[in-house]
């Protein structure tokens, strides 16, 4: 048996998809952690969180996986990509970030591919076979 992640973010305001998106998580058993968070403000705070040392990062554990929607109120997807961008390096290296939209928007899609962290643009909500291939691409020394 392959090594799980230690964990996937689901930011995203939308309880339905959150539902979705972590059933699709636990089907695969991919994961020891998944942490969902309601708002890109939030989940910020978390990553100051989970780039800290034991044990004040107790219950933030450190994502591999960050997928991110647009739309969201207060702080959406594009001001948080902002922020995640300026931070260092060194808390950006082992995290890849997708950005899971419901947009059909063709702007969108060519404004996330020129943000560096952003390694994909993909539709909700997260199904298992589109899971196991950002797996298989991303990580393809864990989960099988």
């Amino acid at each position: 048996m392959k090594a799980k992640l230690n964990c996937i973010l689901l930011v995203d305001d939308d309880e339905p998809t959150n539902f979705l998106n972590k059933l699709a998580v636990e089907e695969l058993e991919c994961t020891d952690h998944i942490k969902i968070i309601p708002g890109a403000r939030e989940a910020l705070d978390y990553l100051a969180c989970a780039g800290q040392p034991a044990p004040l990062n107790k219950d933030c554990p450190s994502p591999e996986i960050i997928f991110l929607d647009i739309n969201m109120p207060a702080m959406d997807g594009w001001e948080f990509l902002q922020k995640y961008e300026a931070l260092p390096e060194e808390r950006k290296r082992s995290i890849i970030v997708i950005m899971l939209t419901t947009s059909f928007n063709p702007e969108d899609e060519l404004k996330a591919r020129k943000i560096p962290s952003v390694k994909e643009f993909r539709n909700k909500p997260l199904t298992p076979n589109l899971l196991q291939d950002i797996l298989r691409k991303y990580f393809p020394d864990k989960c099988s």
